[in-house]
C-alpha cells in the first residue's frame, strides 16, 4: 500500500466531517480527500432511485482520480440505500454509516428511542432491519428533517443557529405518541453531530447517540497494518458544485482541509 494512499470521505454536504473528526483523532497522519456532493445536496429529499444511481457512479469516478486505500460513506441516507452496491462494484474497503440503534437500545431505560435522520434514512427498510434485530422491545419513533441538515450547514458556515429553530424542527418527534419517553435519540444523520450542543438544549434530559466513533474505529482496523506519512499533512476537500463559499472554507480548514475545489 502506497502511504501516500488517502482516506476518502464522501458526503452530500459537510456532515460527514462528523465521521472525520474522530477518525483524525485516531489515524493523524492518514493523508486525507473529503468529497461532498454539493450539486445534488441535499440527498435527504430525492428519491431512492436517484441515489442508487448516483451514488455508486460518482463513487467509482472518485475512486480512479484519488486512488483512496479505503473509502467512507459518511453519509446514512447514501449508505442505508447504495452501500451494497458500491461494495459490489469498487475494489476497496468501503465503510458505511448506519443509523446507532444497537447502542441506543442498549443505553435506553424507558425503551423509547428516538431516530432523527433525513426523510429518505428514517422510511428505509434498512432501518425497520435495525430496529428489529436491536431494538425488538423498544418503541422506535423516526423523523425526518430537512431543517435540520441546513441549520447544520449554516452553523459551519458561521452563522448562528436559533434556539426556536432547533425547538420547531425537532417538536414533531417529540409530539409523536410515546415522545415525551425518549430517553436516547439517535443522530441517523452525520450532519445533526455537528448539532450537538443545540440540539442537548432542545433536547434536556435526552442523550444523544451517534455512530462517529464507532465508524472512526472500524477505520482504524481495516488500515492496522498499513503505511502512514511521517507527519500530519493537509487534506483536501473537494465539492461537486464548485468551491465553497469562503466562510465555509475557513470553516473546512479547522478539520484539517486546506485545500477546496471542485470536481
Amino acid at each position: 500500500m502506497d502511504r501516500d494512499a488517502p482516506l476518502l470521505f464522501f458526503d452530500s454536504g459537510v456532515g460527514g466531517l462528523s465521521v472525520l473528526e474522530p477518525t483524525r483523532a485516531l489515524l493523524p497522519n492518514a493523508p486525507i480527500v473529503y468529497v461532498a456532493d454539493s450539486a445534488a445536496f441535499p440527498y435527504g429529499t430525492r428519491s431512492e432511485t436517484e441515489i442508487a444511481a448516483r451514488v455508486p457512479a460518482l463513487l467509482g469516478r472518485l475512486v480512479e482520480r484519488f486512488r483512496p486505500r479505503l473509502a467512507v460513506i459518511a453519509c446514512n441516507t447514501a449508505s442505508t440505500i447504495a452501500l451494497d452496491v458500491v461494495r459490489s462494484t469498487l475494489d476497496l474497503p468501503v465503510v458505511g454509516t448506519v443509523p446507532a440503534i444497537k447502542p441506543a437500545a442498549e443505553l435506553s431505560k424507558t425503551r423509547v428511542i428516538g431516530v432523527l435522520g433525513t426523510d429518505a434514512t428514517v422510511r428505509q427498510p434498512y432501518v425497520d432491519d435495525l430496529a428489529a434485530r436491536f431494538a425488538s422491545d423498544c418503541t422506535v419513533l423516526r423523523h425526518g428533517s430537512a431543517e435540520l441538515v441546513a441549520l447544520a450547514e449554516a452553523k459551519l458556515a458561521g452563522e448562528v443557529v436559533s434556539p426556536g429553530a432547533m425547538r420547531d424542527a425537532v417538536a414533531p418527534l417529540l409530539a409523536q405518541p410515546g415522545g415525551e419517553r425518549i430517553d436516547v435519540m439517535v443522530l441517523a444523520c452525520t450532519h445533526f453531530p455537528l448539532l450537538a450542543d443545540e440540539l442537548r438544549e432542545a433536547l434536556p434530559g435526552i442523550a444523544l447517540v451517534d455512530g462517529g466513533r464507532g465508524i472512526a474505529r472500524r477505520i482504524a482496523y481495516l488500515t492496522r497494518e498499513q503505511a502512514w506519512p511521517d507527519v500530519p499533512g493537509e487534506g483536501r476537500a473537494i465539492f461537486t458544485g464548485g468551491p465553497p463559499a469562503p466562510p465555509l472554507a475557513a470553516a473546512l480548514a479547522r478539520f484539517g482541509l486546506g485545500s477546496a475545489g471542485g470536481f
